[in-house]
């Protein structure tokens, strides 16, 4: 088990709050907070996943999936155990909801992990797999390490960190993120528990710092699929996010409670075109269908001329037609893809 002492904590006498998430639980001696990776023990707040590592992969960018950042590269990719949301669907039930594990993973050091970027020819880091905000001191001296090496760093995340803890990730070096909008308030609230006007939030303070930001929701029949629901959705990426900001409607597979207790079956691929059509019809830009390999809408076309721009197939780079200057070739469009690393602010 890898103990550190917590950076982000507020001594109440007995109890200590953690000041991590935005559920900022108050934690009495002896206890863990909701997500289960964080102890008091005589009075503070420490870690107890600080390295410990559930998965380990070299993954394209794609599958982050960040569509619009560094198409074609790698990131080396590392999670640990738990959560703090309560979604019954979830993807990766294995290692989020099996805290319990606790202790069961390898230890690998900020430096060893910076090697092995190099080692497996990665381009830059990615915390992901479970939500990598239970990672916030490892994923800070990771990416200290990353920006000294050249490496870009980008968080996979429901987004519910606190507004402290979000701003550390970026003065640390933060590059990139793929923010999960699970639903509307009443989903969010009723599925994961939270708060997602806290999520809203954190994406719109990440894109005024620069951080690029791409959003994702998982579509899951019964729940989260209605007109009104996904629509609203696209109305406040465009209006508070910007027009340019990619959306990624992805398809659910049964999982974890609606496998093993209530059954909802696989998204129907005919509900992720309609959410696409329904993003396009708000005015967003760039709208993609996800976890359907070889679909159209995996694509990247220019918003102007339809001009197919980035071709990809299982979450692969296949065909990449932008011009130097990130223009599309047949308009002159100019495309938002980022494939520099942002230097801090």
């Amino acid at each position: 088990m890898a103990i550190k002492e917590a950076i982000l904590q507020e001594n109440l006498g007995k109890e200590v709050r953690c000041l991590v998430c935005e559920r900022k639980c108050v934690i009495p001696e002896d206890k863990t907070g909701f997500c289960k990776t964080r102890k008091n023990i005589k009075g503070k707040i420490y870690t107890l996943v600080y390295g410990e590592i559930s998965s380990l992969n070299a993954n394209p960018i794609e599958k982050k999936p960040l569509y619009h950042f560094f198409p074609g590269s790698k990131a080396l990719t590392v999670g640990t155990w738990g959560c703090n949301f309560t979604c019954p669907w979830c993807q990766n039930y294995e290692i989020s909801k099996f805290p319990e594990k606790i202790g069961q993973g390898i230890y690998l050091s900020p430096e060893k992990f910076i090697e092995l970027v190099k080692i497996y020819n990665c381009q830059g880091t990615s915390i992901s797999f479970n939500e990598p905000t239970l990672l916030l001191e490892y994923s800070i001296d990771v990416f200290k390490l990353a920006k000294f090496y050249g490496y870009y760093n980008t968080y996979v995340t429901n987004g519910y960190m606190t507004e402290q803890a979000l701003n550390l990730l970026i003065e640390a070096g933060l590059d990139g993120m793929n923010i999960d909008i699970k639903g509307n308030k009443e989903v969010v609230a009723h599925y994961c528990g939270v708060d997602v006007e806290k999520i809203w939030r954190n994406a719109k303070i990440a894109k005024k710092k620069g951080v690029w930001v791409e959003i994702t929701t998982l579509v899951i029949p019964g729940i989260n699929d209605s007109e009104d629901i996904l629509r609203g959705i696209a109305k406040r990426i465009k209006n508070e996010l910007g027009k340019d900001t990619p959306w990624h409607i992805n398809r659910y597979f049964p999982a974890y409670k609606f496998e093993w207790e209530v059954y909802i079956p696989p998204t129907p691929i005919k509900t992720l075109e309609k959410a696409r059509n329904l993003g396009k019809e708000e005015g967003l830009e760039y709208v993609y269908c996800g976890n359907v390999p070889g679909h159209p809408f995996e694509n990247t076309y220019c918003p102007e001329c339809n001009f197919l721009l980035i071709r990809r197939y299982a979450l692969k780079l296949i065909e990449y037609n932008l011009s130097f200057n990130k223009e599309c070739p047949n308009c002159k469009r100019k495309i938002p893809i980022i494939n520099t690393i942002r230097s801090k602010q």
